[in-house]
């Protein structure tokens, strides 16, 4: 009995125990939190599953002890104990869902995981919430081997360049949108991008030939999802803000830095009795602006037709007080499969911008002396002291007068059409003809003069003064562009017995571009015009109408045929070839030179494909790829300069008559032809710990042959086109990833990092021949690195009289002046001890993105930041002037031993003011480019509302730079390829604090 009792309690317990339940929950990609319907959920070692519905939902009956196996493909398949919970949220993380990935190829689209060459990808959502009107701005410090220069200018546009810069003329990518190729893509709304590919290596770019010298920037568009209607909503509102400021002296400061200047020169004490403000000229310039970034798109997908229809709107106030800009966006994208073999389509994008610039000069805010009241009455400015008056105006003044007295803007519409037919069911031939047409004008008003009173000086009375302006004026200028393009493809693909995959394109295009300019300007003493752009108007193209006025025109056209091929072949998807070839004809070369030949060669082998390797279980994927390839670039010459040309020249007056001449416009050189570019790279992908481990290395070496320069001859006063010297970069690419989910928590860290080495390999016949830029302060020759800086290095300050006596020199130099080294030791300091200052190009990038998300609080940070090069702080040179000072020359020196750096205040030593290297500044710097903290509202507050998505966010971008720069922005210009690097008070890039949500209907 007693054993009876025993067993049944056993019994019962056990029952109790191991009683089953109903459990449920939803399952989501860990990335995107989007649902994933079909996912198979396995009751691990009972055999029972069921599958997640279309919302991503599951049920199935369980009990406590039971485990709980997610399988998809495409994803890392996850185990659970089931345990007592009843609801589980359930995230997968993709794995080989990364190789499976389509990224975009020329004129088609290839697997990743049969890529030779280098194409990294970035994600439309990954950009989507970020506060730029221009999509490539959020891609700063994301892709190795991507440099992007951001601009803080409203409407600015940033200078990208893709693995250094290949040639002294244009080194800018090529930027093609759903097959059309574009110079740049401001025309489209951040929201409505699907995928961004960056192509870097030969392989990837050939097929582009003479367009795809500087790399490519393809952008994928969003089509219709299939299967339902989707409606979607982002919008964003925030405020910018100029957080790092250039640190200036106050009244105080500068009475006393001033007074010490004056005694240098032996000049009287300055008179302040009436000069006693104490005005912030750069805080009254700048403000906190407002910004909004708003989208709207609507979806469908059905059997036979898809559509897809986007609006946006973006707002920029500028921070320096005045400038605005503002865009509008719409796209309309439509496909219809006619039937199972034929399929055509469309697509739509306009774009209409308009920007009033400040028309403020942020340097007269940096020199105005502060001693200075802003306002005497309504009508009236004060003026700057006598000292100044020639130099610089009242800033306000000078912007008040100015506001909303010019006025850009611009229309442009993209459009294509596409007819596809399956020949076979391997082979399918397609046709796209596309059109881009853009309309750009603008107009400037200059009104009449600004009163100031002049205070009294020494003594002296006050007065009032009208500028002597007796005129105003007005101008206006229109550009057209038209691009058409067409396509024409053959694809074929065929596999063989399971271990042999070939794929084939072939294919010619044509493109045709058509410019043309006009532009005018009228004055006269009775033009009376009102502050109101819609008076700024005449017709400019009538010479009739405007007899008091100047015209100028410009036009060009030029046509580009390529026909093209390529082949990629895998073999048992662990050996992998593709070869490429690409001719191209220009009509802006002579015909003897107007033909091209291009291509490229690829090879991959997928390592982790080996039975060898099949051991190492820790590691999933592993490739090697190689590719070797050549391109052509035929970016930055003018059209026909094969040509002679004329413009106009000098003119003469005999009597009442004006006779005008004409001159060469510049030097034809009938033998220019193509810049070649010959590239290599070597590759590594892997990926570890079933994939949360992810690493790309890549090697490179590129060098541009004849490369476009377009020299000046001083002794004619002219131009000259040709091809000349040899320019290469090498460099290395690293990528790291990794990407885990515990539970409900999941984080990704991901790194890049970049190093380019430029060398100018041969400019010229002559050792000795230069190429200067930003008045020689920047030089590229034989043996340096484009553009570098070629000054004077200081060692010092002379200190004593002694100093001089032992020290190399100018004639002229005295105690307190900059020591400079005597580089080619003859005992004097001359034009011959100018050198090598460093590079205005950072050879080192560096990104890193964290993202983290518990639950439905997801955390994104983003930092960014270059290492290596100089920044020509231009600005200061302002402080030899008579105007204010920057805050370093309160330590000038003063007496022996006072300062070793900072020089004398006496602006009569011109030797200080020498480009030399106490003008650069390190360009080293890291900045934390984004902060966003979002929330998504759960399945559980939207089920009774029309809303299937919500999210609300917070972010902060260019939130804290760590930099020894002195400017507003160490991102100084470096759109100048042969003048980079200058900051002469850079546009601010500010702190954007912004508010946003996320709707999905």
């Amino acid at each position: 009995m007693k054993h009876l009792y025993v067993f049944l309690c056993f019994v019962f317990s056990a029952n109790l125990l191991f009683a089953q339940s109903t459990i449920s929950g939803t399952v989501k990609d860990s990335q995107s939190a989007n649902v994933i319907p079909g996912v198979t959920v396995i009751l691990k070692g009972k055999g029972a599953s069921t599958q997640t519905d279309a919302a991503g939902r599951f049920t199935l009956t369980a009990s406590p002890t039971d485990s709980l196996t997610f399988t998809f493909i495409g994803y890392v398949s996850r185990t659970l104990p089931v345990g007592d919970q009843t609801f589980f949220n359930i995230s997968l993380q993709s794995s080989d869902q990364s190789l499976e990935e389509v990224v975009v190829v020329g004129y088609g689209t290839q697997r990743k995981i049969d890529l030779t060459g280098a194409i990294a990808q970035v994600k439309g959502e990954e950009i989507a919430n970020m506060p730029n009107a221009n999509p490539i701005s959020s891609l700063q410090g994301k892709v190795a081997g991507l440099t992007i220069s951001n601009s803080g200018t409203p409407g600015g546009a940033p200078t990208v360049r893709i693995r250094g810069i290949n040639s002294t003329n244009n080194s800018n990518p090529l930027y093609v949108v759903d097959g059309v190729l574009h110079d740049n893509i401001d025309f489209i709304s951040p929201q409505d991008i699907e995928t961004i590919d960056v192509l870097r290596d030969p392989s990837s770019i050939a097929i582009y030939g003479l367009r795809g010298a500087s790399g490519v920037i393809a952008v994928t568009l969003k089509k219709a999802a299939r299967g339902r209607t989707a409606i979607n909503f982002t919008g964003s509102v925030g405020v910018n803000k100029v957080n790092d400021r250039i640190e200036l002296v106050d009244a105080a400061g500068f009475k006393e830095l001033y007074d010490r200047q004056l005694v240098n020169l032996g000049k009287a004490p300055f008179d302040y009795s009436k000069y006693t403000a104490n005005t912030d000229w750069q805080d009254l310039v700048l403000r906190s602006a407002f910004n909004s970034n708003n989208n709207l798109s609507i979806s469908n997908s059905g059997e036979k037709s898809s559509t897809q229809f986007s609006l946006g709107h973006s707002k920029q106030e500028g921070v320096v007080r005045n400038g605005d800009y503002e865009r509008f966006t719409a796209r309309l994208n439509q496909e219809i499969k006619v039937s199972e073999r034929i399929r055509v389509g469309g697509e739509i994008a306009g774009s209409y911008w308009k920007m009033k610039p400040t028309n403020a000069s942020l340097t007269n805010a940096l020199w105005a002396a502060p001693i200075v009241d802003v306002q005497y009455d309504e009508r009236t400015y004060y003026a700057m002291p006598s000292f100044q008056r020639a130099q610089v105006g009242n800033p306000i003044a000078s912007l008040n007068r100015m506001d909303g007295t010019s006025l850009q803007r611009g229309y442009r519409f993209v459009g294509s059409l596409f007819g596809e037919i399956k020949i076979l069911d391997n082979l399918t031939w397609k046709s796209t003809v596309y059109t881009d047409l853009g309309f750009n004008n603008s107009r400037g008003y200059s009104p009449l003069a600004t009163r100031f009173i002049y205070l009294g000086e020494n003594g002296g009375a006050d007065s009032f003064f009208q500028d002597d302006r007796v005129y105003t004026s007005v101008n206006q200028a229109a550009q057209e562009y038209r691009r058409f393009q067409q396509d024409h493809t053959l694809t074929w693909e065929q596999s063989f017995n399971e271990d042999h995959r070939l794929t084939g394109v072939a294919g010619f295009t044509t493109v045709y571009n058509d410019n043309t300019g006009i532009s005018g300007t009228r004055r006269d003493t009775t033009l009376n015009v009102p502050n109101d752009p819609n008076f700024w108007y005449w017709d400019i193209i009538n010479e009739n109408s405007n007899p008091k006025g100047d015209y100028a025109g410009n036009g060009s056209k030029n046509s580009v045929v390529g026909l093209f091929a390529r082949a990629n072949y895998a073999f048992k998807n662990k050996y992998l070839v593709n070869a490429t070839i690409r001719r191209d004809g220009s009509s802006k070369f002579a015909p003897k030179n107007r033909w091209g030949t291009f291509g490229s060669v690829g090879l991959g082998w997928v390592v982790s494909e080996e039975e060898f390797f099949k051991s190492i279980e820790k590691i999933n994927f592993m490739k090697l790829r190689f590719a070797w390839g050549k391109i052509g670039n035929s970016n930055g010459v003018a059209d026909n300069v094969y040509l002679p040309g004329l413009t106009n020249g000098a003119t003469a007056i005999f009597g009442d008559n004006i006779y005008s001449s004409v001159a060469p416009a510049y030097i034809p050189d009938p033998n220019l032809h193509w810049e070649v570019v010959n590239g290599m790279d070597l590759g590594l992908e892997l990926k570890a710990f079933n994939s949360k481990l992810s690493a790309e290395v890549n090697l490179y070496d590129r060098t541009t042959s004849d490369i476009l320069t377009s020299l000046t001859l001083p002794s004619l006063q002219t131009s000259y086109f040709t091809n000349l010297g040899k320019i290469t970069n090498r460099g290395i690419e690293v990528t790291l990833g990794w990407n885990n989910q515990v539970n409900d928590f999941s984080y990704g860290i991901n790194a890049n990092y970049s190093y380019n080495k430029n060398f100018v390999n041969s400019i010229g016949d002559k050792i000795d021949f230069k190429i200067t830029g930003n008045e020689g302060a920047n030089v590229t020759e034989t043996g340096k690195s484009i553009g570098y800086f070629y000054g004077y290095k200081q060692v010092g300050i002379y200190q004593t009289l002694a100093d001089l006596d032992k020290m190399p020199k100018f004639a002229d130099s005295a105690p307190g002046d900059i020591a400079f080294a005597d580089i080619n030791g003859d005992g004097k300091i001359g034009p011959e001890d100018r050198t090598y200052l460093g590079t205005p190009f950072p050879p080192h990038n560096f990104g890193i993105n964290l993202s983290f998300g518990y639950k439905n609080f997801d955390l994104q940070v983003e930092g960014h930041g270059v290492a290596g090069n100089k920044i020509y702080a231009q600005r200061r040179t302002r402080n030899f002037a008579d105007l204010n000072y920057e805050a370093n020359r309160l330590d000038a020196w003063t007496a022996p031993g006072t300062s070793n750096v900072e020089p004398i205040l006496d602006n009569s030593r011109g030797n200080n003011y020498q480009f030399s290297s106490y003008f650069l500044e390190p360009g080293d710097f890291f900045r934390i480019r984004t902060l966003q903290l979002g929330y998504s509202f759960g399945d559980a507050l939207l089920e009774k509302s029309i809303i299937r998505k919500a999210r609300v966010f917070v972010s902060a971008q260019n939130l804290k730079t760590w930099s020894k720069v002195t400017g507003y922005t160490p991102e100084a210009a470096i759109s100048s390829i042969i003048a980079g690097g200058t900051d002469n008070a850079t546009y601010p890039l500010p702190a954007t604090y912004t508010f946003g949500v996320n709707l999905s209907f």
